[in-house]
This record gives structure tokens, sequence and C-alpha cells, in this order.
């Protein structure tokens, strides 16, 4: 992450102790019900002392009637003392979601590395809900201490070999149940590790469900699934188990605590040391208590699970973004010459040299198709070159601030994704920026978002749709432009995808656009429609066109091959099928 920005475990922090001041709240109404609890069985021991014992019918209603306001007392307290604590929970885990999703979102990237995209979806529900609850065990077990302090109390004024009792078991329960939670910790983390996974394959395997029958390859993907579903499972039973021996443990030595407070008081009041109402007291102490040591064993289980999740949300707010570096705003306005030298990155660019001309219309081809990938993550800044630079009008990329980079340089991805809703909200920006940053004097259209009117958008977006051919595309449909397209599209065909996404990003008018394979599902005489509708509506804005397809190389202004990672020759589509056999294999063959 950026500098200054806050790290994971501060993030975790803060989203605990952002919601202090409610949680205390629950926790001192959550005391006063404690108190309350407590003082039932004192008062009860009252009752028959002063009143049954006595027969005073006086003292009787009396004590009833502060019975009565003991109970109204404890009753709201509990009720508004848990509502504080369980909003505290719910908005600590909500503070913790938008942190994830900022940090996944972020124009540097890196959180996304290693993880399937169900696996974030996981750490940012379950994980976060499992931190935030940490908040509400935190109240309940201030809740519990304050319960078995008054019960100690009572216990004391009333016997102190009882009192002591209570006094110096209740920590030796406390650190036996931590000591039984450590496994539970453990298990509960492996546990949201198989989940997270079985989630991420799963979402794969939903998107891509239409390639998976079109080869034919269900019965392998649900094979896989299955695995990864049983490691789950298997996770699962684990932390399951370790849950119950947990609990089970913790009951046990409860309830013998308690079993042996009762048989002191007994033997007590067999001696004459306790009156009866003193022993009842006692034994409704006991039983009180009963309620305050289960609790700490709840609070021991949540805190494991919420450490275990904690950890996996810091891994995720912390990693380390893909590219560093870069707050300096994109100049207005921007012309679009690209620059590279020396690029290298990974196994794709071997330090590229390349020149593209502000304002014109280029073309790439490449002999690896690993090339084109990288070549797309440098002008996206998704990576930096591991050497050499890449300028934007002469400034390097990795000086500006990667977001507004991307919407200057946009980088249409021939496997990006449509969204779930109609065929206009996909290729509409719902939030029109204020400039395109077209340079001045160009003779380009105005760009998505410029200013412009209602109707002046209503012709951007028609301009777009008729460039990449997508208007054909909204008459097939019943319902136009406003048919629901699904998921990632899914209700498309192929080559309806790919022209919508083209539509979006012509939508988009940015001063230099990337386009990568446009046109690979759909005809030749659509992909020549195409490519002259692309050279049209972008005439005088930068435009690189990285594909193998002769249509659209043809109407590019320059073509550059890149072979071995490197700029194998340059010049137009005509003049390279001519005079390179590399080329021409790797357009024409």
């Amino acid at each position: 992450m950026g500098s200054g920005e806050p790290s994971g475990r501060d993030v975790l922090t803060r989203s605990v102790r952002g919601q202090a001041r409610r949680v205390g709240l629950g926790a001192a109404l959550g005391c006063v019900h404690q108190l309350g609890e407590a003082l039932v069985p004192v008062l009860i021991g009252v009752v028959i002392d002063q009143a049954v014992a006595g027969q005073d019918a006086g003292r009787l209603l009396l004590w009833l009637a502060v019975l009565a306001v003991v109970y109204v007392t404890l009753s709201w307290s509990f009720r508004l003392g848990a509502r504080a604590g369980e909003r505290g929970a719910e908005e600590a885990a909500h503070t913790l979601r938008l942190a994830i999703v900022r940090r996944v979102l972020d124009a540097r990237g890196g959180a996304e590395d290693g993880r399937l995209p169900g696996e974030l979806a996981n750490v940012a529900t379950e994980d976060a809900k499992r931190v935030g609850a940490v908040n509400m065990a935190l109240m309940s077990g201030t809740w519990a201490v304050a319960g078995v302090t008054a019960s100690a109390v009572a216990l004391l004024l009333t016997s102190v070999p009882l009192g002591l009792i209570v006094l110096l078991g209740t920590p030796v329960l406390l650190w036996l149940g931590h000591l039984l939670s450590k496994p539970l910790e453990r298990r509960s983390e492996a546990e949201q590790d198989r989940a997270a996974h079985a989630s991420g394959v799963a979402a794969d395997l939903v998107a891509g469900l239409r390639v998976l029958k079109g080869l034919g390859a269900q019965q392998a993907a649900v094979e896989r699934y299955r695995g990864t579903s049983r490691l789950s499972l298997a996770a699962t039973l684990r932390a399951a188990r370790a849950e119950s021996w947990q609990t089970g443990l913790v009951l046990a030595l409860t309830g013998g605590f308690i079993a042996l407070i009762a048989l002191v008081g007994g033997r007590l009041a067999l001696d004459g040391s306790l009156s009866l109402g003193q022993l009842v007291s006692a034994v409704g102490l006991a039983l009180f208590l009963l309620g305050p040591l289960e609790t700490f064993a709840w609070v021991n289980a949540e805190l494991a699970q919420g450490r275990a999740s904690a950890a996996r949300i810091a891994q995720v707010l912390a990693a380390e973004p893909a590219v560093v570096g870069g707050d300096d705003p994109v100049p207005q306005p921007v012309r679009g010459a690209l620059r590279l030298r020396g690029v290298r990155l990974g196994d794709g660019t071997d330090g590229v040299d390349l020149d593209v001309a502000a304002g014109r219309l280029t073309g790439i081809a490449v002999t690896d198709p690993a090339c084109a990938e990288a070549l797309l993550r440098c002008l996206g800044r998704e990576r930096d070159p591991e050497s050499g630079t890449v300028e934007l009008d002469g400034v390097p990329l990795n000086r500006f601030d990667p977001a507004q980079l991307r919407a200057a340089v946009l980088v249409a991805a021939h496997d990006a994704v449509l969204f779930d809703g109609s065929l206009a909200d996909n290729v509409t920006p719902r939030a029109e920026p204020e400039d395109d940053g077209t340079p001045d004097g160009s003779a380009a259209e105005p760009a998505a978002g410029d200013g412009t009117g209602e109707a002046d958008a209503d012709l951007l977006t028609e301009r777009a749709m008729s460039a990449a051919h997508a208007d054909e595309v909204a008459r097939s449909l019943p319902h136009g432009t406003a048919t629901g397209v699904g998921e990632g599209g899914r209700s498309l065909s192929g080559g309806q995808r790919q022209r919508v996404l083209l539509a979006r990003a012509l939508r988009a008018g940015p001063p230099v656009l990337v386009v990568h394979d446009p046109t690979t599902a759909v005809d030749a005489l659509t992909e020549a429609r195409i490519a002259e509708g692309l050279r049209e509506i972008r005439r005088g804005r930068t435009t690189l066109v990285v594909t193998n397809s002769p249509a659209l190389l043809a109407v590019a202004d320059r073509v550059v091959l890149l072979d071995g990672g490197r700029v194998g020759a340059e010049g137009t589509h005509a003049e390279l099928v001519r005079a390179d056999a590399t080329y021409r294999t790797a357009v024409l063959a």
C-alpha cells in the first residue's frame, strides 16, 4: 500500500475501536443487567429470612416489589445493551468489508494476487463478520466479568469461604478455557482457508460454465469441485470437533466448579454458619454463575475464530501493491504519445523500444501471446516493467496516480466481463467524468462525460454502438438495449459479448485506447465493418489495437510486429505482408 496508508493491523484495530463508545454503552448496560441477575438470588434469600420465616406480609410485599423493580431493570438493560453490542458488531464488520473492497479495488492492485475472486468474497463476508463479532464477544465478556464479580462480592458478604472459591477459581477456569481454545483457533483458520478456496473454485466454474459445456468438460469440473469441497468439509469437521471438545470440556469444568460451591455452601448450612435464606442465596448465586462462566467459554471460542479471521483479513489489507509510487495527476490535455524504451517484463517483453504517435491508429501484431499480455499490463500499469520505461507525453507512467492514468490510458482486455444488468447499463457509464482529455484541435468527437447534455450523451452511445456493431446485437434482443445480459453477459454469444465490450470501451472515449483482440469471435464481414467503425470513431485520438487480425491491422496507420519480445518489423499492413515472412506467418497463417 502507499506510504502513509494504514496497515492491515491498523485497519483491524480501528474497526474494533471505532465502535468503542457503542460497545462501552452496551457493556455498561450489560453490567447493570448482570448486577440485577446477581441481586435476584440475594433478594430471594432476604425474602425467606425476613418475610417468609418471620411471616411478615408487609415485608413480603415490600421485597416482592423490590424484586419486580430489579426484574424490570435487568430486562431493559439487557435489551438495550444487546442492541448496542449487535449494532457495534455489525458496523465493525461493515467497516471491514468497506476496507477490504477498497483494498481489492485499489488502483495499485496486489490484493488479488494468488487469490481467487471467491476467496476474496469469503474474506469480505464471513471473515469480516467473525472479526466484527469480536465486539459483541468483548462486550459479553465484560458482562460475564461483572456477573462473576457481583456474585463473588455477594458470596463474600454471605460467606468468606464461598467468596474466595469464586475469586480464586474463576481465573483458573479462564486460563484453562484459553488453553483449550488454541486448537480451535488453528483449525478455524484452516476451515476458513478451505471454505474460501472452495468458494473461489465454484465461482470460477460458474463463470466458465458455457465454455465447459462446449468442451464437454462438465464431469472434470464436477470432479475438481468435489475434491475441493471434500477438503473444505474435512476442515470444517475438524474445526467443529475442536469446538465441541472445547465447549464440552469447559462446561465440564464449569459444572464441577458450581458443584464445589454448592457442596461447600451445603456443609456451611449444616453446621449453622449459614441461615436457610443465605443457603438459598448461595445456591442461587452458584447457579447464576453458570451463565457468566458459559459466556466465558463462548467468548473464548469467538475470540479464537476472530483471531483466525483477522489474520486472513490482515493478509489482504497488507498485501504489497503490484505497482508502487506515482501520485502526480495526469496533465491535461493529454496528447496521447506513448514511448517505450528497453521495456522488459517477465517472459513477455524483452527490451521493447516503441514509439506510438499521438492521434494515430497503431496496430501491434505478436508472434507470442505472452508478449501481448505483458504489453497490456505495462500500458495499463497493472505491473511495472522489470527494466526500462513507459512514457505518456514524455512523462514516465510510474509518476502518475494509477487511477488517473487508467482514465487517460484505457486498456480494454479481450477477456473483460460484462456486469449483470441491461445492455445499455453495460455500455453507458453511470458516472460521467468531467473531461475526456481530448487534445486541442483534435478532430475527435467529445468523449463520454465532457459536460454534454443528455441528447449529446445519447448520440455518443449511439455512435459507439454503431462503430462496434453492437446496435445489431441490440436489435436482435427482445427488449433492445433494455434487455438484461445476465451475470458476465452469459445470455449473449461470444461475438455479441465482444461487440458490447468494444462499444463500452469506445463510449468511454479515453485519450488513449488500447484494445486487445476485439473481434476474435465475429465473422469476417462483421470484423471488416468493425475495423472501419473503429478507425472512424477514434480518428484523431491515439489508439492501439493488439491483434493478429488482418482486417484490423489493415486500417491501422502503422503496424508494429513484436517478435521474440522485441520489435521485429514496422510499416503498414500491406508493406509488411509483402516484405516480412514472419509477419505473414503470424497474421495470415
